[in-house]
């Protein structure tokens, strides 16, 4: 899974980053202007835990994560 940010620049999705080849199938989950994103403090602590362990390169690929999904079915 790739996650990526970008604007919206003459009607088509522009992202900060090129790591889409070209004819890439992507879905895209926009919040509405003044949307708040609103989580219990143990829900932001979880995910402010989850973005530090990150930064420092403790990640799970995508296949993986996939894979283990699959084995608990």
């Amino acid at each position: 899974m790739i996650v990526a940010s970008g604007k919206v620049v003459g009607g088509k999705v522009v992202f900060d980053d090129p790591i889409f080849v070209e004819g890439a199938t992507v879905t895209v989950l926009a919040r509405e202007d003044n949307e708040p994103f609103e989580v219990s403090p143990e829900m932001e602590a979880a995910l402010l835990g989850a973005i530090d362990e990150a930064n420092h390169g403790d990640t799970v690929g995508g296949d993986e994560v996939l894979a283990e999904l699959r084995r608990r079915r």
